[in-house]
């Protein structure tokens, strides 16, 4: 029977799938923890109280690319480059969204306008973080190995989630709740996309090394694309509405180590 459950539980038994999946994530992560220190170094002078949680949120991104790598090593494996067309933050910012690494490089203050594009990117892309880690924490949490890494990126998402709601309703009382909107539904309706894109390549490539039946790569990309026919009509709502988090201020401190999986 084909299940989200066996499918993960076949793509981490194997080792070369396994690989390929890790290297994805930890690529991923580490290249939203560039994106936020950088965020971080360049907030206007308005916004400074913001400086610390947006580096404790790269914070967090490096420490789970740190986690995907720490699982290869324990089995042996080695990062391989990940494929072009699994880069889910690249495809996100050829679209577009989010700051354009071009503008991170440069030394120049961010504008408030930024800080909500930001944010508004970060709203919707953890939405999809969250919910992917709390299906794995209910599949893996009992995993020795896989169940501590993703309760413990779970539990930093949901933080990450709950921040980036606090802090545009904040900036939507402070006027700009016409642009956040727009900004968080230009987001989300490109973002579950690039989801499909992604996910199509992911599955792709996950068919070849483990020898899936064109049957069966039919029936996982005919799934992928019933979510994006969903998402498009109704589902991507939920990436866009606003509400205060049950925890405030959830990246106010420092980021939780990892020791174990240093």
């Amino acid at each position: 029977m084909l299940s989200a459950r066996s499918l993960f539980q076949e793509i981490l038994d194997h080792d070369e799938s396994f690989r390929l999946f890790c290297s994805i994530a930890a690529g991923g992560e580490s290249q939203g923890g560039w994106e936020n220190g950088r965020i971080a170094a360049l907030v206007p002078p308005g916004e400074r109280a913001l400086a610390p949680k947006i580096a404790r949120h790269g914070a967090d991104e490096d420490k789970h690319g740190r986690i995907f790598r720490a699982l290869m090593n324990k089995r042996g494996l080695t990062p391989v480059a990940v494929p072009p067309e699994t880069d889910y933050t690249m495809l996100l910012e050829r679209r577009g969204i989010g700051l354009a690494h071009d503008r991170l490089r440069r030394d120049a203050p961010l504008s408030v306008r930024d800080i909500v594009v930001y944010l508004a990117h970060s709203r919707v892309t953890e939405q999809r973080a969250a919910e992917q880690m709390t299906m794995l924490r209910r599949y893996f949490a009992d995993d020795p190995d896989v169940g501590r890494a993703v309760r413990m990126i779970s539990t930093d998402e949901d933080n990450h989630l709950a921040y980036t709601h606090e802090e545009l309703l904040r900036l939507a009382a402070a006027g700009h709740g016409r642009l956040i909107q727009r900004t968080l539904r230009a987001c989300a309706l490109a973002e579950i996309a690039v989801h499909r894109d992604v996910s199509l390549a992911v599955m792709a490539h996950m068919g070849r090394i483990l020898g899936w039946p064109r049957s069966r790569s039919a029936l996982l990309a005919a799934a992928i694309h019933a979510l994006y026919g969903y998402e498009r009509l109704a589902g991507w709502h939920r990436m866009t509405d606003l509400r205060m988090p049950e925890r405030r201020d959830a990246l106010g401190g420092p980021a939780a180590p990892a020791h174990e999986f240093a």
